[in-house]
């Protein structure tokens, strides 16, 4: 069967073929969906990357709120002071590392998905939840016993960590823009 010769490339290529008809040539059938599946294979991992550090830096932002003012703000309404206080200091110790973590996941996942800047600031907030541990580190005292970090301790560690949770919060923006 003959095509007109007004039609269009595309369909003087891909135009019926009968019984009759050679088939077309390998370089035309398989060379440009290769080409395109490849294209397709990298948006999908850019968009995953890009996804996933949108999930994880959400995720991070409500753990590190969870952390600084839900719990703190309920310990020290159902315990005494001195309860409230060491409670307070051991979560925030114990919180800084997952979320720590989780940020510095979604900062390779937002660098693998493109959103390098985004990457980056997930980079230092995860390196700024880190310095939660050092803060609130116990410490020998004179006399040799070990005594607990003091009430601006735990403060400069809940401020920190509300900055950094606005720093992660941040990169989220940035990675659903894809900066």
């Amino acid at each position: 069967m003959r095509l007109p010769e007004r039609a269009l490339p595309e369909e003087r290529i891909l135009g019926t073929c009968e019984s009759s008809d050679p088939p077309l040539p390998d370089r035309i059938q398989s060379g440009y969906p290769r080409l395109k599946r490849r294209r397709d294979v990298l948006e999908i991992i850019r968009e995953f990357g890009r996804d996933g550090a949108v999930l994880l830096l959400g995720l991070s932002v409500g753990a590190a709120w969870s952390t600084a003012i839900v719990a703190p703000n309920t310990s020290y309404d159902n315990l005494s002071a001195n309860q409230a206080e060491k409670h307070v200091r051991e979560l925030l110790k114990s919180a800084s590392d997952p979320i720590a973590v989780l940020l510095f996941v979604a900062a390779g996942l937002g660098i693998l998905g493109g959103a390098v800047v985004s990457g980056i600031l997930a980079l230092v907030a995860a390196i700024g939840f880190f310095t939660n541990r050092w803060i609130l580190k116990s410490f020998k005292s004179d006399s040799g016993k070990e005594e607990a970090p003091g009430k601006t301790q735990r403060i400069l560690a809940v401020s920190l960590t509300l900055l950094f949770g606005l720093a992660a919060a941040a990169a989220a923006v940035l990675a659903v823009l894809g900066i």
